[in-house]
């Protein structure tokens, strides 16, 4: 039921609202096509932000996925889906059905939310589409606010590069014991460099670039006709977040990056970037809320494990003023402006007052882009990026500050991007050396992006020698694997030596933890 990776080679990137949205349906039933030859759920299944009596549950009828038109090969009418959840994965006891309707608006996908669960409970759930059932999917519930809890363990992944190589590393995270996974971005890549292999050979490259719906659209089912991300959004609940390459390398807000000039004015951009947040809701498991309306798509939310974590996931991108003086830089005034932000004023402030009514043990930060400073100068001078924190230092200081001031007890942030694991300590302001460390942050590599990688090489020892509150550099691809109770965070880098070919394995290739109580990564 999946398909090859020269089947995916049949797509090209070419250049409201639903009724009900996939919402629950009424009376009316509308029927199913006949499925001759084809399979209808080809994309697998999926849950997310879950609470702790309830999940959204998702799916997209696709059973030509890669078809040229991004419709998924599918008819124009609405199709009604129904859906299961049982506590068992043979469904003798069924706990929750329901029916959605899915439309063509939203290329045949689904998100019903499912509520009146038990706390901190796992369960299973299916689709039925006609006759076809979908692929059995396994999610929980998280434990009751402020519940006592002992551990918790989840992971994190981000830049998966469909072009650079195998997602052998969601085969392994799919098997791991977690409670949740949590995506930080780039989950597809609007820049699509396409190749066959045969054997050993590559066919020569070329490239084309999303900039509508229906070219965002086959990415997301590009990347999802992948057996291991199937599989590892089968096995549990996500949270999901995007960074830049879901719209367009290095945006910011309404101002485009770095992809084709033509979409780079204004009003054209807009319309680029409303297609790729309407893509992206009609793949991932997202609910209503997060539903794109009038150019805009909220995905900054928190979501709380009991007593002991509470997780925020914040949005780097569309609320940021435009990155100042340029990418790598050595002196940049601007960096320092009050007026400039990476979270906008709003996000900001609600992430903020979060630190004061938070009770939980561990502060979780889902972050896109590094918070640390990171200085590529191994020499006395400074040299920063300034799409990452580093470009905004007031927005920085303003939220390690209040960190500090408002007692959060631990303050751990996770980060993607880099395509790097590193480990780092966040000092309250990075222009004083003396400044107090306040949180740590652990940076997880990409799982395809920069192809096989290396356990250490030429940016690292500059990273190393330049940035005394780097604990740890590696280079390889993977995830990171979470383990945290009352009293330790155990941070383990999962790596894999190669991505350009299938089969490879997986090892820890180091494990750093935070201490209760003692901010920043343990010595």
């Amino acid at each position: 039921m999946g398909l090859s990776r020269r089947q995916l080679l049949r797509f090209g990137t070419a250049g409201s609202a639903a009724l009900l949205v996939g919402a629950a349906a009424g009376s009316q039933r509308f029927p199913a096509p006949r499925w001759v030859g084809s399979y209808p759920f080809a994309l697998g299944v999926a849950s997310g932000d879950p609470t702790h009596d309830g999940v959204v549950l998702w799916t997209r009828l696709a059973p030509d996925p890669l078809a040229p038109d991004g419709l998924g090969g599918m008819p124009l009418a609405p199709v009604t889906v129904d859906y299961e959840v049982a506590d068992d994965e043979l469904f003798r006891h069924v706990v929750a059905r329901g029916s959605v309707v899915a439309t063509r608006a939203f290329a045949h996908s689904v998100h019903p939310e499912v509520q009146g669960l038990q706390p901190d409970r796992w369960y299973f759930y299916r689709f039925r589409a006609g006759s076809a059932i979908s692929p059995i999917g396994r999610t929980r519930t998280s434990p009751a606010p402020g519940a006592p809890v002992s551990t918790m363990r989840f992971a994190f992944a981000s830049c998966q590069s469909w072009s650079s190589g195998y997602f052998t590393a969601y085969e392994h995270m799919s098997a791991e014991d977690l409670d949740l996974v949590v995506h930080l971005g780039d989950y597809i890549y609007e820049r699509a460099w396409r190749f066959a292999r045969v054997g050993a050979e590559v066919d020569p490259v070329f490239r084309e670039e999303a900039y509508n719906l229906t070219g965002y659209r086959l990415l997301y089912a590009q990347a999802k006709a992948e057996e291991p991300l199937r599989a590892a959004h089968a096995a549990f609940p996500w949270l999901v977040t995007m960074d830049d390459h879901e719209v367009d390398n290095n945006w910011a807000a309404d101002s485009p990056g770095l992809g084709y000039d033509f979409y780079k004015i204004p009003a054209l951009f807009r319309r680029r970037r409303a297609a790729a947040f309407q893509a992206m809701y009609e793949h991932q498991p997202l609910r209503l809320a997060q539903l794109p309306s009038n150019g805009s798509m909220r995905v900054h939310r928190r979501y709380s494990f009991g007593d002991l974590a509470d997780i925020t996931m914040l949005d780097t991108r569309q609320y940021r003023t435009a990155q100042p003086c340029g990418d790598v830089v050595t002196d940049c005034a601007d960096r320092f402006d009050p007026a400039g932000t990476i979270l906008g004023a709003q996000q900001r402030d609600w992430l903020l007052d979060g630190f004061g009514k938070s009770a939980a043990r561990w502060q979780i930060l889902g972050n896109q882009v590094a918070m640390s400073q990171t200085d590529n100068d191994p020499g006395p001078g400074v040299a920063l990026g300034t799409d990452a924190w580093d470009g905004y230092v007031a927005d920085r200081n303003a939220v390690l500050g209040t960190a500090a001031d408002r007692g959060v007890r631990n303050l751990v942030v996770i980060t993607g991007d880099r395509h790097q694991n590193q480990a780092s300590n966040l000092r309250r302001d990075f222009s004083t050396p003396e400044s107090p460390v306040v949180a740590a942050e652990f940076t997880g590599t990409s799982v395809t992006t920069g192809n096989d990688g290396a356990d250490m090489n030429d940016t690292g020892r500059r990273l190393f020698a330049a940035n005394p509150d780097l604990k740890f550099f590696n280079s390889q691809r993977g995830y990171v694997r979470v383990e945290l109770d009352r009293s330790l965070w155990r941070n383990d880098f999962r790596v894999v030596p190669y991505i350009t070919r299938p089969g490879a394995p997986i090892s820890t290739r180091a494990q750093l933890v935070v201490e209760d109580g003692i901010p920043g990564v343990a010595n």
